[in-house]
């Protein structure tokens, strides 16, 4: 592993651009570390991270899950809690998942497809498609369901599209747990005093945000999918919380419970590493 920039990786969603704002505009120094940023969808920074491409990356839990054996995840950054899933959408009167539906959802290593094959396993044919052209294809009829997530949560509606499933209900229902979605880890390579430094980096960034809400708002708009400022706000109020600051007890033990279903479910190999939290 180089000792020089690290390449970072984020999506291009509105908690993590707010997150990252201060990093990305040099309001929050760390000169010892230079961080290469790239702003890509969700299933690109899986691949990318599961593929060794990047050091230090916003990834799904899935793919976490996936990689827990050389990468570990950051106290700080991550999205999950109470009432934040994915949604699955349909067109109106199309009922409920049948043998032969096709369903999309947004990439290979998504919590939100992994959620699907938890709970809906065997359950219409899967499609992977990037997250933004979900809802498009379920409103001119090119597939029957979408599992969705970002934006979508909050523009279903006018889209004219139907709720069938809050996914994060399923989960929570069944878990009791906060539902993990997403959040960053570093490769283990990187060693444990320079992936401190990166938390401490981090949680600086997130702490400028939310002290200084409205200087966020140019980066969240300049990479959002919706540019509706009420949506993207939505998006930050909804994903941005007391656990993106400090995972605490109630993110640990939802990452806990994410791995024991997996596992439980068949989904993950019955010796496979936990995921680990950085001890900062």
């Amino acid at each position: 592993m180089s000792a020089g920039a690290l390449r970072v990786g984020i999506s291009t969603c509105p908690n993590d651009t707010f997150a990252f704002h201060a990093l990305l505009a040099g309001e929050v120094d760390f000169p010892d570390l230079e961080l290469d940023f790239a702003l890509l969808d969700v299933q690109e920074l899986n691949e990318r991270m599961l593929a060794g491409e990047l050091d230090v990356a916003k990834v799904s839990f899935h793919a976490a899950l996936a990689m827990a054996d050389r990468a570990v995840v950051l106290p700080s950054g991550s999205a999950l809690g109470f009432g934040v899933g994915p949604l699955v959408l349909a067109a109106p009167g199309r009922g409920r998942p049948a043998p032969g539906a096709r369903v999309l959802c947004p990439g290979e290593w998504t919590t939100a497809a992994l959620l699907w094959r938890l709970f809906h396993a065997g359950e219409g044919n899967v499609e992977h498609v990037v997250f933004s052209a979900i809802m498009p294809a379920l409103q001119r009829g090119e597939a029957d369901f979408g599992v969705c997530i970002h934006e979508g949560r909050f523009t279903w509606e006018e889209a004219g599209l139907e709720r069938v499933e809050d996914l994060g209900e399923t989960w929570e229902e069944a878990t009791g747990a906060a539902l993990p979605l997403g959040g960053i880890v570093a490769a283990r390579a990187l060693g444990p005093a320079r992936t401190r430094r990166v938390q401490e980096a981090v949680r600086a960034s997130l702490e400028w945000g939310l002290a200084h809400r409205a200087a966020c708002l140019p980066t969240m708009r300049a990479h959002a999918q919706e540019l509706d400022e009420a949506v993207v706000w939505a998006h930050v109020d909804l994903y941005v919380n007391e656990w993106t600051l400090e995972l605490g007890d109630t993110g640990r033990r939802a990452l806990d419970a994410l791995s024991r279903l997996a596992r439980e479910r068949g989904l993950l190999p019955s010796g496979a590493r936990a995921l680990e939290v950085l001890d900062a």
